[in-house]
């Protein structure tokens, strides 16, 4: 009997020792976490109820020529509540009074406004939707109203606001005037003018302190430490819209009459070398149009006969030859090494001065012209056009230009057609804009 009752005494020392051990542990974890991690512990809990949100400024607008918008910013907000933060004696004294001034201002019955703010009070809605796409004038107007007025804590206001971009000419000149996206706040993707002036039309972001409430929501604080956001700048354009709308048409007129794959169409200003507007249309396979690419930037193709500009320029000021000269356009047709060069006009022009062949844009005329004057040494007409800039893209703004290409005898597909063919714009790869 007495060796049975040590051995449970022994159990009882052995289990009240181990509590007591335990227990200390526990004291000191404690204490531990109170006073020497305490601090680090109530700053995590705050970081993870309390951070700084990123304010997106409102980006700039962009103008045509004339001031009428092509693409802005349209702000709006969103107001909610917050019906825990608010006390019953504000509740019972400012709820009625902001139902009916809500209903004055939106236009909505009284009793909607007071129904949704009597539901979120007794459900214990801490960010109840009250109100969605409220103007800035709207907004000034709720903020002064009853109870509101006492701001995000006392009143329970709750504003988020949104930017969209709005573009009011819909489709046209879509690819001209572009996108940007956003993708982690450093990087950004896009194309036409939203792009390439990105930079300038984001403007600089803003900072707000926020408090997490419920359902992974997001509460603005009021704070000294606010950095309110820089709106973007705006931009003006050469594009008029007037022109922009009848390219557009005109464009799609002739496309759809042809069934073409894709064209494009360019007006630009001669005298200054503004772009006035700029269509690329491209078909789908249900045979619709739409700015698919900018096919007047991001596309090279053979300019054929607008090139004899440059050619009849070049020889000009090489001083190969006058303008009052006169050169045989041989019944039309001229021989290159079996390849024929043929005018548009059965039987030629017969013998004409160089400015009547630039006139009636002779194929023939013009071919023999550069083709007698640089035969024996082509590489100085290629070198002629390099001059001018012809080999290089116009370095704009806009990213996605194509690549030049004026043939050079130091080429590896130089042949004896390239100097005729390029006289009259072929063999040679130019942007529409080019």
């Amino acid at each position: 009997m007495e060796t049975n009752q040590k051995q449970f005494l022994y159990r009882l020392y052995l289990v009240a020792s181990a509590l007591i051990v335990l227990g200390l542990g526990i004291g000191y974890k404690i204490f531990h976490i109170q006073y020497i991690e305490g601090k680090n512990y109530r700053e995590l809990a705050k970081n993870n109820t309390i951070q700084n949100f990123t304010i997106t400024p409102e980006r700039g607008s962009i103008f045509s020529d004339d001031g009428s918008l092509l693409a802005a910013s349209t702000t709006s907000y969103d107001i909610y509540f917050d019906a825990v933060t608010v006390s019953n004696s504000n509740f019972l004294k400012y709820s009625g009074l902001l139902a009916e001034n809500l209903s004055f201002v939106l236009q909505k019955d009284k009793q909607h406004y007071s129904d949704k703010l009597n539901y979120a009070r007794q459900n214990k809605k801490r960010y109840f939707l009250i109100e969605k796409d409220v103007s800035t004038e709207i907004l000034n107007k709720i903020k002064k109203m009853p109870l509101f007025i006492l701001g995000g804590i006392r009143g329970g206001l709750i504003v988020e606001k949104k930017n969209t971009r709005d573009y009011p000419l819909n489709k046209i000149a879509e690819r001209t005037i572009g996108n940007e996206r956003n993708f982690d706040g450093t990087k950004f993707s896009g194309v036409g003018l939203e792009h390439a002036f990105g930079s300038e039309l984001r403007g600089k972001n803003g900072t707000q302190l926020m408090q997490k409430i419920s359902n992974g929501k997001w509460k603005p604080i009021n704070s000294n430490n606010k950095i309110e956001p820089t709106p973007g700048l705006d931009i003006v354009t050469t594009i008029n819209v007037g022109f922009q709308d009848i390219t557009h048409h005109a464009l799609l007129e002739q496309l759809e009459k042809f069934e073409a794959d894709h064209g494009t169409a360019v007006v630009m200003e001669t005298s200054t070398g503004e772009i006035k507007a700029i269509s690329n249309l491209g078909r789908t396979t249900n045979g619709k149009y739409y700015e698919r690419l900018n096919y007047a930037v991001g596309e090279h193709f053979e300019p054929g006969s607008t090139f004899k500009l440059m050619t009849l320029m070049a020889a000009l000021e090489d001083g190969k030859v006058e303008l009052q000269n006169f050169v045989d356009t041989e019944r039309g047709i001229l021989s290159f090494y079996g390849s024929k060069v043929r005018d548009s006009k059965e039987g030629g022009y017969g013998k004409i001065s160089v400015s009547d062949a630039f006139i009636f844009s002779s194929n023939t005329g013009i071919v023999k012209v550069i083709n007698e004057a640089y035969k024996d040494n082509p590489e100085s007409f290629s070198n002629r056009l390099y001059n001018m800039g012809l080999n290089n893209k116009l370095g704009l703004s806009i990213l996605g230009e194509s690549n030049p290409k004026i043939p050079h005898p130091r080429d590896r597909d130089w042949s004896g057609l390239s100097l005729p063919w390029m006289a009259y714009g072929y063999g040679v790869l130019l942007s529409p804009l080019q």
